[in-house]
């Protein structure tokens, strides 16, 4: 993996460098070829909270964590965590839709080397939509649409209002509790 790390408010020292490479290194146990994508990691200061946001983007897969800390390296550690949880119910919910199926035990690789194949394939300056989805809104109110959004383990879900009528989504935000979005009437 190669690394792009920035820091704001913050030199980002040899010391520092070597232990966010380290740490997320690690990550590479969980693929049988390691990931040629590169990860972004922004490191920023801001009133003694040290912050620190990874992004590791993959054709199939958008790995994306943020934690916040007194102590940077707490951070660090905080934050591989996070990318280590996503990766496995990654890994999880693939194995399991292949093995329905019949599939490999070792699909997760065999997709990763699909997208850098797709990747090399598609051109990068076009916005090309690949999935489309279609369902029925049912009407509910938004504490319901909470419960079926944490239920499914997405960050947001589209909803018929059953007050209004209106399509509306509610969403998790970054500080763990929900949004609601509704339209102008």
């Amino acid at each position: 993996m190669k690394y792009n790390i920035r820091g704001e408010n913050i030199e980002v020292t040899g010391a520092i460098r070597d232990y966010v490479e380290k740490k997320i290194n690690k990550l590479e146990r969980y693929f049988d070829t390691p990931p040629t994508s590169e990860v972004h990691v922004n490191l920023s200061v801001y009133n003694d909270e040290q912050q620190i946001e990874v992004t590791i983007p993959m054709t199939n897969l958008l790995l994306r964590a943020e934690e916040q800390h007194n102590d940077l390296y707490a951070a660090i550690d905080l934050v591989v965590d996070k990318l280590e949880r996503q990766i496995r119910k990654h890994k999880t919910k693939v194995n399991r839709k292949f093995r329905q199926k019949g599939a490999p035990k070792h699909i997760f690789a065999e997709l990763e080397k699909e997208a850098v194949e797709a990747e090399r394939e598609a051109d990068s300056d076009e916005i090309e939509i690949v999935r489309t989805k279609r369902f029925n809104l049912k009407p509910m109110d938004s504490e319901e649409a909470v419960l079926q959004m944490d239920m499914l383990g997405h960050a947001f879900f589209v909803f018929t209002n059953a007050v209004s009528g209106n399509t509306n989504v509610v969403y998790r935000r970054k500080d763990g509790k929900y949004g609601l979005i509704e339209p102008n009437s």
